[in-house]
């Protein structure tokens, strides 16, 4: 982990990067999060300040976007499809019994740090519903059984 120097620093070089792009503060927070693996809070002064925005427009972007994160997520990525598709296909009762097992709730990671649990809506797999995608690869017709995949 880097120290608050060296995050700044980063940060400061990513800021660089984006100088000049027209509506840069997505690809900016996208950079910053494949950076720390999340958006530490104290990046979000920093961004604001070099877009001329409020702290409050830049947390309310990291804030509103599923895919931005505020702390880091865990060793795993298992993401649910909550769309109406999969919905149909029981995609609510999959999930209840994946949190069960898990012991987490949406936008949590297990005590160990093994698992982080997030909704998505619709991962293009309306067919093979539900759906998921554990750590970037897609899996249709998931069940519980999905928790083993990632309880490595």
């Amino acid at each position: 982990m880097l120290d608050s120097h060296d995050q700044t620093d980063r940060i400061a070089q990513i800021l660089d990067a984006h100088r000049g792009l027209e509506g840069p503060l997505l690809p900016i927070l996208h950079a910053v999060q494949e950076a720390f693996g999340f958006i530490p809070e104290t990046a979000i002064p920093q961004i604001a300040k070099a877009l001329s925005l409020t702290k409050a427009e830049v947390h309310g972007v990291v804030s509103f976007y599923h895919d931005y994160r505020s702390a880091p997520a865990g060793r795993h990525v298992l993401k649910l499809c909550r769309a109406e598709a999969c919905q149909t296909m029981g995609a609510d009762a999959v999930a209840d019994r994946i949190k069960t097992a898990l012991g987490i709730d949406w936008h949590e990671t297990t005590a160990d740090g093994r698992v982080t649990l997030e909704p998505v809506f619709c991962l293009g797999l309306c067919a093979c519903g539900p759906a998921a995608m554990v750590d970037g690869r897609l899996v249709g017709r998931v069940d519980e059984s999905v928790v083993a995949q990632v309880a490595k």
